[in-house]
């Protein structure tokens, strides 16, 4: 059976000492030193329009600083500290995606780019990220996600080649004819989802991809494997790795 690949969830962002702030350089460039296939992070947009990364549409959380993504410029936001998760790592910046992307430059991971427009929707992001990946030439490296499907049709719209992955949660209904229906390559689900009995099957005759979040319980790893999922989210991308290749002797007990 064909492994899975393994993706690092805001790049290697686990929350013990072993790992790094969320959705920074130091976290992408750990992924790739611990041989995830590939990082997944999200963008949103700055008060002078310009893509950063970082998951909350607040920075409370991440950084030194309050209030709101959207509010700050660029230079403003680069003078705080996106180090909170992982203080043991000192001052951290906000990550451009054009940073990460010359950076992708060296190494050959896949991308998924999850527009967080859910709660916000940012005018232009879908076209200034399509945009800044034809600039870079990284079409053929970029998965786009969203739980907004307005974002992922919008996508679709500007560029029919672009792959889109449907985010989607506990409620979703009508798999996989809906995610078949916005020509989505691929279904995001939450474990629990796709541990539903026919659920991956169902995707696979659809031809949609399976790639499920977020997967850090060594014993759901394995279950993934053995499932037949094409990728994993995973905060923990180095014990995912050692699961996908077959060792399964970091896992504490065997599960039939």
């Amino acid at each position: 059976m064909k492994k899975p690949q393994v993706w690092a969830h805001r790049g290697a962002s686990g929350w013990d000492t072993q790992y790094a702030p969320e959705n920074t350089m130091k976290a992408f460039q750990k992924a790739w030193d611990m041989k995830a296939d590939g990082i997944e992070f999200d963008v949103q947009l700055t008060q002078d329009g310009e893509i950063v990364i970082v998951h909350d549409e607040r920075i409370d959380r991440v950084s030194d600083q309050h209030g709101w993504v959207k509010d700050f410029s660029l230079q403003e936001l680069k003078q705080m500290n996106f180090g909170q998760v992982h203080p043991e790592y000192g001052f951290t910046e906000i990550p451009t995606l054009t940073e990460l992307f010359y950076w992708m430059q060296n190494n050959k991971l896949t991308m998924n780019i999850e527009l967080k427009t859910g709660l916000i929707y940012y005018p232009c992001l879908e076209e200034k990220t399509l945009e800044l990946v034809r600039q870079f030439g990284l079409e053929n490296r970029v998965l786009y996600s969203s739980f907004n499907h307005y974002s992922l049709k919008r996508i679709k719209e500007i560029n029919p080649q672009a792959e889109i992955g449907l985010l989607c949660g506990e409620d979703f209904i009508d798999i996989p004819h809906y995610p078949a229906n916005l020509q989505a390559t691929a279904i995001h689900p939450p474990v629990s989802i796709a541990k539903k009995t026919g659920f991956i099957e169902k995707c696979h005759v659809a031809g949609l991809s399976v790639n499920v979040w977020t997967v850090d319980v060594k014993t759901d790893m394995k279950w993934m494997c053995e499932a037949g999922v094409d990728a994993i989210f995973t905060d923990c991308p180095d014990h995912a790795r050692k699961i996908a290749d077959g060792d399964y002797s970091i896992i504490p007990f065997r599960v039939k």
